[in-house]
């Protein structure tokens, strides 16, 4: 027979499980969200042009926008940070990240950053022919394989270090500073130096790190945005949210020059002119070097010359420490799709320094 009033208290009991497993599980769901709101996430980035979407994604409010809390350190020995697990994320040279991780460092490629250029030898500007470099002071890395693959080659002089007079300086601000002072007759830089010797007459550019990329005809990478595997898996939307947050700072940067420049020259405290040289040449007189494309088959290539150069071991296989995921599902515009569509019609590669500030003006003004 039907006990209605064993009935009633069975279903008040059930409401009662139901209503404490729910409120548990929102409990914890809640806290998982508040854990993640504020979970500090510490970035890295060298003080190199190459880097420039990390202090854009802060001052363009990118970060702050998709809910993420980053503390910036500009200038860091980042994969050694990131190693120690200091580090969350990281804007590094590809060699420098491929080399660490063969060492153990747990960082993994999660999106393109910089292919190449805006990496110049800058050479006083009264030099008339580049031989005359020949027994000069240098400021360069000489086993660097860009050296024996661009920089000399380009500059039409040779290659080996027992030409001229070695001169080791590590920072590049160090390096301008030098040769301004004229304790040495030429440095090996990323921008802003090279903009900065050409603004202020000390200096010019001969050669940079694209000439082998002419040569051969293949397309390159010279900086990568890497994540910490921890990061990645304590924390996989915050991961997917720092890769979006990157492209939306590139994107930035191609569609508002002018305000980028500014936040470059506060970043590394240069003059704006050198910021609009810096992002002229990054984005349209080099072509559309600034890009968050993973292609496979140009790190590919990239470590072939790390391993004739004995950055890496032969057997190293460059794709295994791409995590390609991250950027599919970040919801990330595609990047050909948005230069076709919104960069060309407006500053088309080819556009000389004077239109295309011209024009950056105009969308941004003064």
């Amino acid at each position: 027979m039907f006990n209605k009033k064993k009935f009633s208290i069975i279903m008040c009991s059930s409401l009662m499980i139901l209503s404490l497993v729910s409120g548990c599980s929102k409990g914890k769901e809640s806290a998982k969200t508040s854990e993640e709101d504020s979970y500090v996430i510490n970035l890295g980035y060298y003080n190199c042009d190459h880097m420039t979407a990390a202090p854009v994604a802060d001052q363009a409010g990118i970060y702050k926008e998709l809910g993420l809390n980053v503390n910036i350190v500009g200038n860091g020995n980042v994969p050694e940070a990131m190693a120690a697990g200091q580090m969350d994320a990281g804007y590094i040279g590809t060699n420098g990240a491929l080399g660490a991780v063969e060492k153990g460092s747990p960082l993994v490629i999660a999106a393109n950053n910089h292919s190449g250029g805006s990496h110049y030898l800058v050479v006083k500007k009264d030099l008339k022919d580049n031989q005359e470099l020949i027994g000069k002071k240098i400021a360069a890395n000489f086993t660097d394989p860009y050296w024996t693959l661009s920089y000399a080659p380009g500059a039409g002089i040779p290659a080996e270090a027992d030409k001229y007079e070695p001169v080791d300086i590590k920072s590049d601000k160090d390096k301008y500073l030098a040769f301004k002072t004229g304790k040495i007759d030429a440095f090996v830089a990323c921008d802003p130096w090279g903009s900065v010797a050409e603004l202020d007459g000390t200096g010019k550019i001969v050669s940079s790190d694209l000439y082998n990329r002419k040569v051969d005809n293949k397309t390159y990478n010279c900086c990568s945005f890497t994540l910490n595997q921890k990061f990645i898996d304590e924390h996989p939307e915050l991961a997917k949210k720092m890769v979006l947050a990157h492209t939306k700072a590139v994107e930035f940067m191609y569609e508002h020059p002018v305000q980028a420049a500014k936040m470059f020259a506060k970043a590394y405290d240069v003059e704006e002119e050198v910021g609009l040289m810096t992002m002229y040449k990054k984005t349209v007189m080099e072509g559309r070097t600034i890009t968050w494309t993973l292609d496979e088959q140009a790190y590919k290539d990239t470590g072939d010359i790390y391993k004739k150069f004995n950055i890496i071991g032969k057997d190293f296989d460059v794709t295994k420490y791409m995590n390609t995921n991250l950027l599919k599902e970040s919801g990330a515009d595609d990047f050909d799709k948005f230069i076709k569509e919104k960069i060309d019609p407006i500053f088309p590669v080819g556009m000389s320094y004077d239109d295309w500030k011209a024009k950056a003006l105009e969308i941004d003004g003064e």
